[in-house]
């Protein structure tokens, strides 16, 4: 019996390419956008560097409330939220704990909670 003979034909799909997008897509969001987001807002503006008029509650909800402001909140909300429960999710099997299917719906449903308020809350400001 050679290796060719061991190959099975009829692979079980699997679910892991979806939440390695959205883990991607997080981890990718988180490490080039949030740091932008933290310096405008945590230390440009707080510095007297960028005008706070700018951020005035009026220009804030107009932005919010136009297609890409509302983007920009959902996925600023939603994509790390996908990385760090893969990462949690990942990260319990690292340390021995074999939560299985559980802990895969456990992490994978509240990361999708969180995206689905994000959208809700948004919608509705």
């Amino acid at each position: 019996m050679n290796n060719a003979d061991k190959v099975n034909l009829n692979p079980r799909r699997s679910d892991e390419p979806i939440w390695w997008g959205l883990f991607g897509a997080g981890g990718t969001w988180f490490a080039m956008v949030t740091p932008v987001t933290i310096l405008v807002l945590g230390i440009l503006m707080p510095l007297g560097i960028l005008d706070a008029e700018h951020f005035s509650y009026e220009r804030v909800k107009a932005f919010a409330s136009s297609l890409i402001g509302a983007a920009f909140l959902i996925l600023t909300l939603a994509l790390p939220m996908w990385h760090a429960m893969h990462r949690v999710h990942h990260g319990l099997h690292d340390l021995k704990i074999h939560a299985g299917r559980a802990g895969k719906i456990a992490c994978y449903s509240f990361a999708a909670l969180i995206s689905i308020l994000a959208i809700v809350l948004i919608v509705l400001l």
